[in-house]
């Protein structure tokens, strides 16, 4: 009885914040500035020229997967399980999941640390919204 006594004792300090350190956001400042800027970005280029319903399918049924494969290989990594492969999430991030990708990271607390996964994350997110730029709004007609 004493051991279930000072667990709950445990339990409770536990869930309290520690005064130490600050605890973290859920969505880092990075994350939300380029989210923001590609929805608005994305609207703009609807607006303006017209954004094709296929693109729509694509980025939102990517970033639906994408979401769906980090949280998969989050489970998989704290279960010591077989994991998704980094080139997996990064192909899937690239054709247009990132955006889900990027929600993905923040909620799970997942490939956030890794600093040369998180260059060639960002270096495929600049990629792909800048030949999204290029296709929507570059050529003028």
């Amino acid at each position: 009885m004493a051991n279930s006594a000072q667990w709950a004792c445990h339990r409770t300090v536990a869930a309290v914040p520690s005064s130490s350190r600050p605890a973290k956001r859920r969505f880092d400042t990075v994350s939300i500035i380029v989210l923001t800027a590609f929805a608005t970005l994305y609207a703009v280029a609807a607006v303006r020229r017209g954004v094709p319903s296929w693109a729509d399918l694509l980025y939102a049924g990517a970033s639906a997967l994408c979401f769906a494969l980090y949280a998969i290989d989050k489970s998989a990594a704290r279960a010591g399980r077989d994991r998704i492969s980094e080139s997996m999430l990064l192909s899937l991030g690239f054709v247009g999941g990132w955006p889900g990708a990027i929600v993905a990271q923040q909620v799970f607390r997942h490939k956030t640390a890794k600093r040369t996964f998180r260059l060639r994350f960002w270096t495929s997110v600049a990629v792909n919204v800048a030949l999204f730029v290029w296709l929507t709004l570059g050529s003028a007609t």
